[in-house]
């Protein structure tokens, strides 16, 4: 799908809602649009995996935290790299539909004959980045040590299960036959057995290995933030689903600037003699440097703002500004003549603290309005 509606908008529930009423709604549309009561009908199968991947997000807690935030962006990779922009298949789906039904409907974990099919294990990587990454964006290739699936590796179903991985008894009561499933005991759930392996590759089929990953980090990302990459996890065993890989982002402290959400801080100082004359000073972007006025008479403690030189939000609503906070700097040591020259202005009356009623204290404000 090229752009993706809201998750909570899919499932038709309140952003309120609970896992239960979500669980609930997910399972409604999953049984409307079921592959099985909709053989080759490509538009009910796009609408069964939108909800699956809605259902994904929305029932895991930190998932759904992260999106309610950061929308879309905050649970996948930019490119269409999360669980539902083209890394989806229909494995994904039924890995966890049994779940939701209570057992196996359709499938479950079973898929073409009936084999079942196990799940890798997810990957967790952190990412450093810079204000400049954050700001525009940025394509990272990342060394990722994890499993695979080994070459010229095949399988055989356990004859037991028959690759279900689960063995069923019919037990004869009172009360009539009654049906139990539990774990196969031949293959321990795994439902096959590796037939030929090469060198190297464990009991499941797989073999570490370093990959190469090529991550695409979208702008406006923040500290902390985690992207999902569906199926760039640790292979599955016995050639199931891929886990995912969870990137971390990092961020890289910037020599001058302070980030808060969107806006960044600076600390500007200033001698009192530009502070009382007026000057002009530089202030350090994300990219190059901007020149600003100080004007006569500026205070320690004023703020001046660089609208929209800040960094985007991560779901697209506008671009934070850079607050210069200014600060008069006073020298510690002074020569004989600057003492001298200090010496004749400090009994002048431009000299003298001249305080207005914004720049009182505190307690002096308290005493004004009850005066008042």
């Amino acid at each position: 799908m090229s752009s993706k509606r809201d998750y909570y908008e899919v499932l038709g529930v309140e952003r309120s809602a609970t896992v239960q009423v979500i669980k609930k709604a997910y399972r409604k549309i999953a049984l409307k649009y079921h592959p099985d009561k909709n053989p080759n009908d490509k538009e009910a199968e796009e609408k069964f995996k939108e909800a699956a991947e809605a259902y994904e997000v929305l029932s895991n807690e930190e998932k759904r935290a992260r999106y309610d935030r950061f929308g879309h962006q905050g649970v996948s990779g930019a490119g269409g790299a999360g669980f539902g922009g083209g890394g989806m298949n229909m494995d994904d789906i039924f890995s966890h539909f049994g779940d939701i039904f209570g057992g196996h409907f359709g499938g479950g974990q079973s898929r073409g004959r009936g084999t079942r099919v196990i799940r890798g294990t997810d990957l967790r990587i952190k990412v450093k980045l810079t204000l400049k990454d954050m700001a525009n964006g940025v394509t990272k290739k990342i060394k990722v040590n994890k499993l695979v699936n080994a070459k010229g590796v095949s399988f055989k179903d356990c004859q037991t299960c028959h690759g279900q991985g689960r063995v069923t008894r019919v037990m004869q009561t009172m009360l009539g036959a009654m049906q139990t499933q539990s774990t196969c005991p031949t293959c321990q759930g795994a439902g096959k057995f590796i037939d030929k392996k090469p060198s190297g590759a464990d009991s499941q089929g797989l073999i570490r290995k370093e990959v190469v990953e090529v991550i695409e980090i979208p702008a406006g990302v923040e500290d902390g933030m985690q992207l999902q990459l569906s199926g760039k996890g640790n292979a599955g065993p016995f050639n199931g689903i891929a886990g995912d890989l969870l990137v971390v982002i990092e961020e890289i402290q910037h020599e001058s600037l302070m980030r808060e959400g969107q806006n960044l801080h600076y600390e500007a100082y200033v001698s009192f003699i530009d502070a009382a004359l007026g000057s002009e000073i530089l202030v350090p972007l994300v990219e190059g440097k901007a020149k600003i006025k100080i004007e006569p008479g500026t205070q320690s403690g004023k703020m001046l703002r660089l609208k929209g030189k800040g960094l985007p939000h991560v779901r697209g609503y506008g671009r934070g500004d850079i607050l210069v906070h200014i600060n008069v700097w006073t020298p510690k040591k002074l020569t004989r003549e600057e003492k001298s020259l200090l010496e004749k202005l400090r009994g002048a009356e431009n000299f003298k603290p001249q305080p207005t009623h914004k720049e009182k204290g505190f307690f002096q404000k308290v005493k004004d309005f009850f005066n008042n």
